[in-house]
This record gives C-alpha cells, sequence and structure tokens, in this order.
C-alpha cells in the first residue's frame, strides 16, 4: 500500500515471493486480490507470478478462471513454464477431470513446452482415478521411455490400480519394468500386489517380490509377513511359512494374532494337532490372546479328527474368557456333531445357536440338511430347506445333493427325480455332483434305462457328464454284467475327450476278477499300461483279492512282486487278501507266517486275526482260534462280534454249548453287541442240544434288540 502511495511498483520477484508466500498460509483470495491489484497497477506478470495464481483458483475450485489465467499468459507474450501447466493438470486430475488434463498436455508442442517427470505422474494418478488404467500403464511406459523415474505415488497408485481391478500380471510387470530404473512402488502397494499375487495362487512370484523389497530399500513389516504365511499355509506348505514366521521374528518384527492364526489352521488342516496346540499355547505365551478364529481354526480341528470332547471344552473356554462364537464356530461343532451320527446334540447346539442371537448362514444348513439326510430323516431334511429359503437364504448345489441322496438312499429315487425335474424348472442351478447323485440312485438299483435318461436331460440342460458320472454309470453296468454298455461308455467317453482314471479302471477289473473272469480283467489292465494310466494299491488290490479267491495264490504272488517294483506299498487289504486265499485253501502254516509278518509291522487288525480265526475253525482246530482271542487282546487288538460268533458257530456246530455261552458272556460283557448272525448261531447250537427255552429266550432278547432271526433257525424252535 505504501509502494502503491508512493507511486513505486514492486519488483515482480517481490510479488512473486509474496503470492508463494499467500499460498504457502492458504490465503487464496488474497492472491487474487494481490495479483489483480498489481496487474492494474501496470505491473506486467511473469510466470513466476503466474503460478501461484493458477494453485490459488485451482485449491478455490475456479477452474475456468484457471484456464483463463493460462490463455491470458500465453498472450502475453511471457516466458512459458512447465511448471505452471502442471499445478492446473495435477488439479484437473485430482478432481477427475483427466481428459481436460490430456488436452493441456496434448498442447504442449504447440507452445514449445515439453512434459516433464511431474506432469506424466500426475496423469498416470489421475487415470488411476478415473479407472483408465490401460492408458495410465501407456502413459508409465511413454514416461519410462523418454528416460524419466516415476515417483512413489505414480507408481503406487497403478499398482494398486492394477490390484483392485484383478489385473495382477499386469502390476506384476509393472512393478518389475519401473524396478530396472530405480523406481519402486510404497510398501502398502507392495503388499497390496503380494496379496493378490497369492490369492491368485502365484507364491513364486509373491516371493520374488518379497526378495526384491530390501533391494529397493523398503523393510517388510508384519503385513506383509502375515499375508506371505497365510499364503502358505492355505496352500498346504506349513515349512515355507515357518521360514517366513522365523524371518520375522529375526527382523525384531513382534508377531501379531494373524500370523498365528493362519499357522494353527495350517497344521489343523495338514491333521498335526499337536503342532497347532503347541503355536496356540505359544501365543498365549507372548502375552496374545486368541480371537475366535483362533479359536475356531483349532475347534475345527479338534471336530475333523473326531475329538468332539476337545472341541466342545474348548468351545466352552472361549465362551468363558469372553470371546463370542461366530456362525463359522457353530457351523464346525454342528458338523462334527453331524459327522459323528450325534444328530440330537447337533440340533441342540443349532438351537442354541438361534437363542444366543447367531444367525445360522447357508453353510450351517447345509450340514444340518446333510446330517438329517445321512440319518435318512428327509422330511427333518426338506423341513429345514423350507426354513432357510423363507429367512431369505439361498440354497445352492451344497444343499441339493444331500437331498437327492437321501432321497436315493432311502428308495425313493423316483422322488428324487421329481425333485431334480422342479428345481430344474424353477431355475434353479445344479451341477454334476447333484445329477451325479441321481445317477448313483438309479444305478444302485439296477435302473440303468432311467439313469441314461436322467444323463441325457442332464446333457440337455447346459452340463457336460464328467468323469465321476462316467464312473457312476459303468459302476451300474459292472452291477448289471452289461460288459458291452461298459466298453461303449469307455468308447464314448474318449470321444468326449475324456481319459478313463485309476477308480474306473479298477472298478472294472475289480467286476471281471470277482466273476473269475481274468483273461478279461488282465485285458483291462493292458489297457491301462497302454494308456498311460498306471494302476494303483487298490487296482492291484482287486486283482490279487480275484486270484487269491479263485485259488491262484501263486499267479497273486507274480503280481504282488510286481506290486513291490512298481513303488505301490501293500496294505492291510492287500495281505488279507492273502490271508483269505491261504486259510481258505488249508495253508495255515504259511498264513501264520504271513501275519506273524504283519504283526511285526504293526499292520495286524481285527480283520486279519479273524481271517486266520476262521481259517483254524474251518480245520476244526478251535483251541488255536480260541488262543488268538488272548493274542489279539495282548497286542492292543480288540476282537469284535465276528471274532467271537465265529468261534461260538464252531463250538456250537460241535456241541460244545456251555463253551459257546462262555464265549457269549465274554462278548457282553466287553460292552459288544451281538448282530443277527451271532444270534442265529448260538439258537441253533442251543436247539440241537435240546436246550429250546434258552433258545426261546435268546430269540426274545434278539426281537427286542430290532434284529430278526433268520427261517431256518425258526423251523429249529418249532420242531
Amino acid at each position: 500500500m505504501l509502494m502503491k502511495n508512493s507511486n513505486l511498483l514492486p519488483e515482480r520477484r517481490t510479488l512473486s515471493d509474496l503470492l508463494n508466500e499467500l499460498v504457502r498460509i492458504r490465503q487464496f483470495k488474497m492472491v487474487v486480490e494481490v495479483f489483480d491489484e498489481a496487474v492494474n497497477a501496470g505491473v506486467k506478470p511473469d510466470t513466476y507470478m503466474y503460478t501461484p495464481l493458477v494453485r490459488s483458483l485451482c485449491e478455490l475450485k475456479d477452474f475456468d478462471m484457471a484456464k483463463q489465467m493460462i490463455s491470458l499468459m500465453e498472450s502475453s507474450g511471457c516466458d512459458l513454464s512447465v511448471r505452471t501447466y502442471n499445478v492446473l493438470i495435477g488439479w484437473l486430475c485430482k478432481n477427475h477431470r483427466v481428459h481436460e488434463a490430456f488436452e493441456i498436455r496434448n498442447n504442449f508442442s504447440h507452445r514449445g513446452l515439453q512434459a516433464d517427470v511431474v506432469t506424466y505422474c500426475k496423469l498416470v494418478i489421475g487415470l488411476c482415478k478415473v479407472q483408465e488404467l490401460e492408458i495410465g500403464v501407456e502413459m508409465m511406459n511413454e514416461m519410462i521411455e523418454f528416460g524419466f523415474v516415476p515417483t512413489e505415488a505414480a507408481v503406487s497408485s497403478l499398482i494398486e490400480g492394477l490390484t483392485r481391478k484383478g489385473k495382477i500380471q499386469d502390476a506384476y510387470d509393472v512393478v518389475n519394468k519401473v524396478g530396472r530404473i530405480g523406481a519402486a512402488p510404497s510398501l502398502y502397494a507392495y503388499n497390496a500386489l503380494i496379496n493378490s499375487l497369492c490369492r491368485d495362487g502365484k507364491l513364486k512370484e509373491a516371493e520374488s517380490l518379497f526378495n526384491n523389497l530390501e533391494v529397493k530399500g523398503l523393510r517388510p513389516n508384519d503385513v506383509t509377513y502375515s499375508i506371505l504365511i497365510h499364503s502358505f499355509c492355505v496352500k498346504g506348505e506349513i515349512d515355507i511359512a515357518l521360514c517366513f514366521f522365523g524371518k520375522m521374528t529375526r527382523a525384531g518384527i513382534k508377531a501379531t494374532v494373524f500370523p498365528y492364526n493362519s499357522l494353527i489352521k495350517g497344521y489343523c488342516k495338514l491333521r498335526n494337532l499337536a503342532a497347532a496346540e503347541s503355536s496356540f499355547d505359544e501365543m498365549i505365551s507372548k502375552g496374545l490372546m486368541p480371537t475366535v478364529v483362533t479359536y475356531t481354526s483349532l475347534i475345527d480341528g479338534y471336530c475333523k479328527e473326531g475329538k468332539l470332547q476337545k472341541a466342545f471344552r474348548l468351545y466352552h473356554e472361549m465362551i468363558e474368557k469372553g470371546v463370542a462364537p461366530n456362525a463359522h464356530t457353530f457351523t464346525v461343532l454342528i458338523s462334527g456333531l453331524c459327522q459323528s451320527n450325534m444328530m440330537n446334540e447337533a440340533i441342540r447346539l443349532f438351537n442354541e445357536m438361534v437363542q444366543l442371537n447367531v444367525m445360522p448362514n447357508e453353510v450351517t444348513y447345509n450340514v444340518m440338511i446333510e446330517g438329517h439326510c445321512r440319518e435318512g430323516n428327509t422330511a427333518k431334511a426338506f423341513a429345514l430347506l423350507d426354513e432357510m429359503t423363507e429367512k431369505g437364504l439361498v440354497p445352492d448345489t451344497y444343499t441339493y445333493r444331500p437331498l437327492i441322496s437321501g432321497l436315493c438312499s432311502t428308495g425313493r429315487v423316483s422322488e428324487a427325480k421329481e425333485f431334480v425335474d422342479d428345481l430344474h424348472r424353477k431355475h434353479h442351478k445344479l451341477n454334476e455332483i447333484c445329477y451325479g447323485a441321481l445317477l448313483h440312485g438309479f444305478c444302485r438299483e439296477g435302473r440303468l434305462k432311467e439313469a441314461f435318461s436322467a444323463c441325457f436331460d442332464m446333457v440337455k440342460r447346459g452340463m457336460d457328464v464328467d468323469l465321476v458320472c462316467y464312473a457312476i454309470l459303468i459302476d451300474g453296468t459292472l452291477r448289471q454284467h452289461d460288459t458291452r454298455t461298459c466298453f461303449s461308455l469307455l468308447k464314448e467317453m474318449r470321444n468326449q475327450r475324456l481319459q478313463p482314471d485309476n477308480v474306473i479302471y479298477t472298478s472294472i477289473i475289480d467286476a471281471h476278477s470277482k466273476a473269475g473272469k481274468f483273461k478279461e480283467a488282465f485285458g483291462v489292465w493292458d489297457m491301462m499300461f497302454s494308456e498311460d494310466c498306471m494302476p494303483n494299491v487298490v487296482t492291484y488290490t482287486a486283482l490279487i483279492n480275484g486270484l487269491c479267491k479263485g485259488g491262484f495264490i501263486d499267479k497273486a504272488r507274480i503280481l504282488y512282486k510286481e506290486m513291490l517294483t512298481s513303488n505301490n506299498a501293500p496294505n492291510q487289504v492287500t495281505f488279507g487278501c492273502f490271508l483269505d486265499g491261504l486259510t481258505k485253501g488249508g495253508n495255515m502254516e504259511e498264513a501264520v507266517q504271513l501275519h506273524n509278518m504283519l504283526r511285526e509291522e504293526l499292520l495286524a487288525n481285527t480283520v486279519t486275526y479273524n481271517i486266520l480265526v476262521r481259517g483254524f475253525c474251518k480245520l476244526g482246530q478251535i483251541q488255536e482260534a480260541a488262543s488268538l482271542l488272548v493274542e489279539m487282546t495282548n497286542n492292543g487288538i480288540f476282537p469284535d462280534c465276528i471274532t467271537y460268533s465265529t468261534i461260538v458257530h464252531e463250538h456250537c456246530r460241535r456241541g460244545h454249548l456251555e463253551e459257546a455261552i462262555k464265549l457269549w458272556d465274554s462278548m457282553l460283557n466287553k460292552g459288544l453287541e451281538p448282530d443277527s448272525l451271532a444270534y442265529n448261531f448260538l439258537i441253533y447250537g442251543c436247539c440241537v442240544t435240546g436246550e429250546l427255552e434258552r433258545a426261546i429266550e435268546l430269540r426274545d432278547d434278539m426281537m427286542r434288540r430290532g434284529l430278526k432271526p433268520t427261517p431256518n433257525r425258526r423251523s429249529n424252535l418249532r420242531q
């Protein structure tokens, strides 16, 4: 004001300093006023004065006036600076007016200007804001070609934008490209990209980015490590996850609850509950409080191993410690109860869940529906289906499959077909698994024609007949001894470019072996090899079983040797086949030698002992059979109903009723439930020795247990 009153004009440098200082203290209106006053006083502004003016107008959101000032600057003949234009470009981009910013940049050449690194970076950031990511990548490439090194902000914006859009490979390529010229995104953007790569299963690329962090001067934080630990745990590569956990600890980064949750869940997935418990104890010892995720992961692990008592102990512990169970917690517990056929307890927990205002979700209902269907209670299962839809939950293929299987397993295959057709009419999407359940139901009842009709419907409704469906159909044809249709299906599979697998070939070999058709069985065996489908332990065992039952022990031995050379280790079932063949052939000495080897290798079990017991009984060597009962118990193997009933039958056949009854009482004292066959053996023994009263008592007891006597045993009572 004093200068104005004294008719003195300030220098432009003084004015530009003043304007910049006013901008610094955010007095944008005053900048405009001072600029106007200086111009009116006769000062000819230069680019250093125009730049704070344009910045102030942009801050005031008056972009049209900012553009007018730029035009005025251009027409005034003063030297132009890209810095002034960059201010306007940056603000236009910030306000999603990227196309206007591009127009300004595209006119640079007409004004003798060249875009600099600031121009490019602001445009890249602006393009990311409006999701024009492809153009953003082009701008980044153009900037690099001109020798500019992009800023961290520009690289981070582009990486984050590409990552959010699922363009993970593009983001990865950008990181590698800018890395070659010494640029890098922020740690936040790196973490986002590492996380996305991990979610896409590209763990090698994620690990590569991690290894490059320190080269770029970035230090991984707890989030970086947690992402990688979680991802490797999900993939089942717990050793690599532990390696990253160790690196995190050595780097002095304090572990949070998140990596521990990942490790616990990973261990449970691998069924290593001891390690999961150790991690759980370790996190508590470090002062970390388990979350609902921690508890639920461990509870799920216990449930999957059938350790329900431990699961519920942990459930009560979490409640006592103030950690509220969520829908997932209840669902895994309910699933554990359903898998253990404890439906009453599952229903009680389901009701408790609702009372605690934890709403069951689709998965909870699916688990309950499957549990009821497994028990044959389809009425309750369908009632739950209605309930979940009333609550606005959407059933899916995981809901429909057990319902279809449930109807089929209770002999209501036609109803299952009607249910499937009704779902189709209502436009509910089914998949191959749902149709597979229906095909299995038809094939199990020998209704092949209807199975093929359902298969035709499936194709007509837009689904492909997959490997599992073909396996079901082939099994159905084998049950009907329809070899022609079986091989016709194999041909059809090949036409559909589906390669029959071990399961299909094994089922065909098994069917031929059981029928004594070894020429056909070995023909399929050769077909397997010709198609590079290698037999597994089940395939070998199926053929060995057939040969042993057919009395071809020597051929079975040859196959056994071949099995060993092919790195297929025989299992208890394989050895059981040999034991069965040897005992049926009366070769007890060799059978005992084989069983001794199994016992030494800890492969002997109740089934293998039962085969020996039956063999001795068949030869009338009842003392040897009885001594096996003692041996079993001494070796920590418990006799079952079959073990006892086999010896009981031999005693009864010899007229040793008292010995049979002693053994019977011993079985009952051990808490074993006699089956129908065991009752019939003892009833028969009582009848032939004239103990009719005792026979009638046994029959009544049997019927109270819901078991039925066989007709020939009843005739003994009538006599």
